[in-house]
């Protein structure tokens, strides 16, 4: 079963798969629940879910690790639901491929945004297209042409790399280091200043306030989110 509405929820807290179950069945979500890694697993392979909300404290294997295992074969969106707040931890479970990563509490209304817009990006990345529009900004990855407003951007061939890189990924949270290794190379991880330098050129020539950016924004010691403009 692939349901588009199907949805996994990996946490150990009953409380909490509770109230998670109360939230997705009242938005029209099908629900199914695991308690700990190994059912996990178990409910990922037999009912493909659309998407996975996964608790990195489980009781018998570390999420980091169930993340790891999943994401060998599970293509749909993956997102963290934790009390860890660390940035090492935020990190690591999106570089092992989490399309987002909410920390507890975290409100409802927030969590089904999330859900949204991870599913969209991976729709978008089923359907394949040259062109990714998002408002009144298109980005051509066939011929390496962006425009605004109909306008044809004048973008470097990295800034080009860089705004296609996130379009591509859209809705999902996208660290220094992995945009760093994309787009100039894996001896480069450790150099964010260029990566910032970068942004914020970029963010002159496609935002229509830099100092508000409705498309590039900053998930603050983590990386960028690409947004579709509200």
């Amino acid at each position: 079963m692939n349901n588009d509405k199907s949805i996994l929820i990996i946490d150990d807290e009953v409380q909490i798969r509770k109230l998670l179950t109360i939230t997705l069945e009242m938005h029209n979500y099908k629900v199914i629940v695991a308690s700990n890694a190994k059912e996990g697993l178990a409910a990922a392979a037999m009912f493909a879910p659309s998407t996975i909300l996964l608790d990195l404290g489980l009781p018998d294997t570390d999420g980091q690790q169930v993340l790891k295992q999943l994401r060998e074969w599970y293509t749909n969106p993956i997102i963290i639901l934790s009390a860890r707040t660390h940035e090492e931890e935020i990190i690591k479970s999106l570089d092992l491929g989490a399309n987002d990563y909410l920390t507890k509490p975290f409100h409802n209304g927030e969590l089904l945004a999330r859900i949204r817009s991870a599913q969209r990006s991976i729709q978008s990345n089923q359907e394949q297209s040259s062109v990714l529009t998002f408002g009144n900004l298109s980005i051509d990855l066939a011929n390496h042409l962006a425009k605004k407003n109909d306008d044809i951007l004048k973008l470097t061939s990295t800034e080009f790399s860089i705004l296609a890189l996130m379009a591509q990924n859209a809705g999902k949270v996208l660290t220094h280091q992995y945009i760093l290794k994309e787009v100039w190379g894996v001896p480069y991880q450790d150099q964010p200043q260029y990566l910032r330098v970068f942004i914020a050129q970029l963010r002159k020539k496609i935002e229509d306030d830099p100092s508000f950016p409705s498309f590039i924004v900053t998930e603050s010691g983590i990386g960028y989110r690409f947004c579709r403009e509200i």
